[in-house]
């Protein structure tokens, strides 16, 4: 006995043991109409009349989606795989039955069909890199720990890398790197493109850049730190550097 009917069944007894009807749905908060028609059900069918009916019409005229529709809705979405709009097309096309998309997905929750998945395309990658070597080469620094700064140069063509640890990020220290990627690249090197890196806009790096002819070029904070992350984390876990 649920909730609902047992509350029916206080309204029945409250007006046994009162015999009043005016007090009976004042104290229960009901209106006459109500009491009135749980005492003719309880009188008739016991208290198996104060169990509440279905409201659900008998006939609905606007119903759209019967039992022959959702067997074909069914089948287009669990024999061909197909989504709701590919569905919608097909009923159109075999059945000439005009379905709205709201309508095939009430048929499929109500049936607990699950959702479909679309396949993972894997994404092509575009490697970037240039033609000849040296014709740009990436700088960038990063922090493996307090005192210990990497700098990293690669060229875009052979990938040939140059790296070497200092204890700061400085002018000086930027110039001592570029003089030993000079020295240990073994091809002319036309540009240098960095981050906005302080160490790298610095007086005397711009002087010695100009010095050797070779040209700055600056990248966004978001393309350098992606890169810089990416370099850094492969030679960390290559063991390149032997610093744990």
């Amino acid at each position: 006995m649920n909730k609902e009917t047992l509350t029916r069944l206080r309204w029945i007894k409250h007006f046994e043991s009162s015999g009043n009807l005016g007090i009976t749905y004042q104290r229960c908060g009901i209106s006459r109409p109500t009491l009135r028609k749980w005492l003719k059900r309880y009188s008739e069918f016991g208290i198996h009349g104060l169990i509440g009916k279905s409201r659900r019409p008998v006939a609905s005229p606007n119903r759209k989606v019967f039992e022959e529709q959702e067997e074909q809705i069914l089948l287009l979405r669990l024999g061909n795989n197909l989504g709701a709009r590919r569905i919608q097309n097909e009923l159109k096309r075999q059945h000439h039955l005009s379905l709205s998309l709201a309508t095939i997905h009430d048929v499929l929750a109500k049936n607990k069909v699950k959702p479909l998945r679309r396949p993972k395309r894997k994404k092509k990658i575009l490697r970037y890199s240039r033609s000849i070597p040296g014709e740009r080469v990436q700088v960038d620094t990063c922090k493996i720990a307090p005192g210990i700064y990497q700098y990293t140069a690669i060229d875009d063509c052979t990938r040939y890398q140059v790296i070497e640890i200092y204890p700061t990020r400085t002018a000086a220290n930027t110039i001592l790197f570029l003089e030993k990627m000079v020295e240990e690249m073994r091809f002319p090197i036309q540009s240098v493109q960095t981050d906005r890196g302080k160490e790298f806009f610095a007086y005397k790096v711009q002087e010695w850049l100009r010095e050797y002819c070779i040209k700055f070029r600056y990248t966004t904070w978001a393309a350098s730190s992606e890169w810089e992350s990416r370099t850094s984390s492969t030679d960390r876990s290559e063991g390149i550097l032997g610093i744990n």
